[in-house]
Parts: C-alpha cells; structure tokens; sequence
C-alpha cells in the first residue's frame, strides 16, 4: 500500500503485463506508481508532474527508452532513470549508464535485486543534487565576495574622488549633487529602480578621471588654451580606464564616466559619439552635470543664475542636450527657487543588483 509521503515513480513499459509487475513491487515498498505505455506518454506526463524516478524499458514502438532517457537527462536532469533490459541487452543498458542512466535492471525480475537498485539509484540521485547544490552555493558565495571586494573598492574611489572635490571650493559636491539631479531627470522618465541606480553610480563617480589632470590647469583662473583644454578633456578617458576592472557588469554607469562630455551634434568628448550613439543614461547625466558646472562658482567665472543655466539648456537641446532630459529636469523643478538644490549627504556607493540567475525548477520530492 502506497504511503502519504511515498516517493513517485514512472514505469514506462509497452507491456502491460511487465509495466504491472513492476508497479506491484514497487509498490509494494511503498512508492506511488504512475504507468506509461510508450516514451512519448511518458514525455506527456512528465511534463505535467516531474517524478524523481523513472523506470524505462529500451525496446518500445514510436519512442525506444534510448531517445526516451536523452530527453530525461536534457530537460529534468535531477530525475533519476533506471533502464530495464533483457540480458541479452546488457550491452545496451551499460551504454545507457554511459549517456546517464543511473542502473539497470534485468529481466525476469527479482524482488530484492529491484529493491537494491532504486535505492541506489536514488542515493546516487540525492548525492548529485548535494553535489550540484554545493556547487552553485559555492559560485554565490564566491560571486558575492567578489562582488563585495568590488564595492570596497568603490568606495575608497568614491572617497577619493570627494577628496579631490573638497580639495577645490569650486567642484565641492558636485558630483553628488549631478547623482541628485540626475535621480530627478530619471523619476520624470519613469525609468527603473536599477537604471536608477545605475545612472547614480556614473554620476557620482564622473569626474575621477580629474586626479590625472593638473591641478594648475584645474584651478587656472584665465581662459585655457587650446592644449590645456584638451588635456582637461582626458578625463573622462582617464576615469573609464581607472573604474573599467570594477564596473563590468554596469557598463551603462562605466559610459557615463568616459562619455558625460559627449554631444548630441557629435562634437564632444572623447569620442565624438552623435545622437543615439550616446546611452540614455549618459544623456540624462549629462544634463544634470551641465547644470550643476554652469551654477557653481567656478576659477574662470563666477556661477551663472538659475535662470541664465536653464536658458543654457533649453538653448542647447538637440544639439548638445537630449531634449527629453532637459523637459524632465525643468518638470522636476517648477519651483526654481528649489534650485540650485543643497549637496546631499554622501552615502555608500553600491553595485546595482544585477538580474537574478534563472534558477533550475525545484527537484520532485
């Protein structure tokens, strides 16, 4: 008599006859039998309920248990098959083991020869999974500590770079501030939670190409030449080859760093990217980061009005800005006196969640 708890087994047998002795031992050590007549019901019903056994004749019409065992093995791999062979076939059923079966039994049956090979099919299927189990746990672990060590590391750039901004009473808090503007240009595009982050990310780390450019250029009171100019423009090279090891898998942020100087026209920095060349979080940060330069007080001249920085803008769409972009940040702030907005506290720097792994269905009980 079948238990509650009974393990669920699948015994596919052209045969009736053979297909019922079977079921009657089995269960008769307490598993719950299903019973199919061919490789494709069998295929048909697995589809429906996964079994963690399968118990499979090799010579069948329309499906032989061959073809039947492959297509186990590609699509459930965590159930376990046991071929039944004549002896005569025994050839056969070792190849079957080769392909991955994990038994097989001879025919005529005996009971205790049965019992002992699906509970050692069984065994050597829960020994897989714990294996397979702590292999993919160990890959997390080892993903997450990589990814942690990461994230230090940004964060000591991210230190780095308020460092240098604080250094300059000119840049100081530009860069967290260009991540909030850039956060409210992003919530009037209604872009995702993790575009969100993303965009944060480059924002705030933008300008750490700047600790390879020279201080007297940086701070030069008059206007640059033609030379200082460019070599202010290497920056953002500068800054992508220094966050590239860390910023893989963001690729979107890394694009903000080499190319939030970048225009619309074609005739910025450092690549020359035109229209929809450049990404649109780049767009959006380069927005913010233009508004921010043009009100702070900068060497050269002093802070433009909030009302002469978004004349800037409006002036610049479809040439240097993304019209869209500019729209969002002017629908953020309908009251200008909100701008420019205070510097926000610094926060930890964090990698944007990347999209979960499709995990394998959960094995049959």
């Amino acid at each position: 008599m079948p238990q509650p708890n009974a393990v669920k087994c699948l015994v596919v047998d052209d045969e009736p006859r053979l297909r019922r002795v079977l079921v009657r031992l089995l269960e008769g050590e307490g598993f719950t039998c299903a019973e199919a007549g061919s490789g494709t019901e069998a295929l048909e019903m697995l589809q429906h309920e996964l079994v963690p056994l399968v118990i499979s004749d090799l010579r069948m019409p329309q499906m032989d248990g061959v073809t039947l065992l492959r297509q186990i093995i590609a699509r459930w791999p965590t159930t376990a098959v046991i071929v039944v062979t004549a002896v005569a076939e025994v050839e056969s059923a070792v190849a079957c083991l080769q392909l991955g079966a994990l038994d097989y039994v001879a025919k005529p049956f005996h009971l205790d020869e049965v019992r002992a090979r699906v509970m050692q099919a069984l065994e050597k299927r829960s020994l897989k999974m714990e294996v397979e189990d702590y292999r993919q746990n160990l890959e997390r672990r080892v993903q997450e500590q990589a990814r942690r060590i990461e994230e230090l590391s940004l964060e000591r750039l991210q230190a780095l770079v308020h460092f240098l901004e604080e250094k300059d009473p000119y840049t100081s808090g530009h860069s967290v501030r260009v991540a909030a503007y850039s956060a409210r240009i992003g919530g009037q595009l209604g872009l995702e939670q993790s575009v969100m982050e993303t965009i944060a990310l480059g924002a705030e780390l933008h300008d750490i190409g700047k600790i390879g450019v020279s201080d007297v250029v940086l701070r030069k009171a008059g206007k640059l030449t033609e030379a200082e100019y460019r070599h202010i423009m290497e920056h953002p090279s500068i800054g992508a080859r220094i966050l590239a090891p860390l910023m893989r898998d963001v690729p979107a942020a890394l694009a903000i760093v080499r190319s939030h100087h970048e225009r619309l026209d074609g005739k910025g920095f450092p690549d020359g990217l035109k229209g929809d060349q450049i990404p649109l979080e780049v767009r959006i940060a380069a927005v913010a980061d233009s508004f921010d330069a043009m009100t702070s007080l900068r060497p050269y001249r002093p802070a433009l009005s909030v009302e002469k920085a978004l004349q800037e803008l409006e002036e610049g769409k479809g040439k240097q800005f993304h019209p869209p972009a500019v729209d969002a940040f002017l629908a953020a702030f309908p009251d200008l006196s909100a701008l420019p907005v205070p510097t926000p506290a610094v926060r930890p720097l964090h990698l944007p969640a990347l999209p979960d792994a499709r995990r394998p269905s959960a094995p049959p009980d």
